[in-house]
């Protein structure tokens, strides 16, 4: 979804910035790309390109936890179990109004596998957001690695907005839209 907003957005005239983590998809025509790989690297490019920027739109589903210690070397045969600990990632939707202060629209996902509507809507009130599009990441049919996606759009005014499937690239011309009657 990242991408054909990224697209939309820039074939609308508007000046666009894509982070994202390792995918094979091409950067579309007159969007800046850059590529992270960590949860990390995206809080680190977030911030550094937040200045100056009206639309936050964040629809990447960035891990919530991470391993706590890396190995640099292979790890040997030994015991017949390992344990991972694992600590949680920086969330960067989260650190948008706060600790990083920013003001202007702010757009987030819901990538859900369970109680969509009612997680979705926590999102929208925890996170400062103006809008969540909320997805069933569960459906094999849409969302992750298909064409298509189905989303209901969540506006901080109470509003709620279905959209039936269809291709990522229709979907984002109708976020677009939405956005854009949120930033008049």
């Amino acid at each position: 979804m990242g991408f054909a907003i990224a697209g939309e957005a820039a074939r609308r005239g508007h000046e666009v910035t894509l982070v994202t983590g390792p995918v094979s998809l091409p950067t579309p025509e007159q969007v800046k790309r850059i590529d992270v790989v960590s949860a990390e690297d995206m809080y680190r490019a977030v911030i550094d390109q937040l200045e100056g920027v009206d639309i936050a739109i964040h629809s990447a589903a960035v891990a919530d936890y991470r391993p706590k210690n890396v190995h640099g070397e292979k790890v040997k045969k030994g015991a017949d179990e390992w344990a991972i600990t694992l600590e949680r990632t920086t969330d960067i939707l989260g650190s948008m109004r706060e600790p990083l202060k920013y003001e202007k629209i702010l757009i987030g996902f819901a990538a859900e596998t369970e109680n969509l509507l009612p997680n979705a809507r926590t999102k929208l009130a925890k996170k400062g957001c103006d809008l969540v599009v909320a997805n069933d990441v569960s459906r094999r049919d849409i969302g992750f690695g298909q064409p298509d996606n189905e989303v209901t759009f969540l506006f901080k005014d109470g509003r709620e907005e279905a959209v039936s499937k269809q291709t990522k690239e229709a979907l984002a011309a109708i976020l677009c839209d939405r956005i854009e009657s949120i930033s008049l």
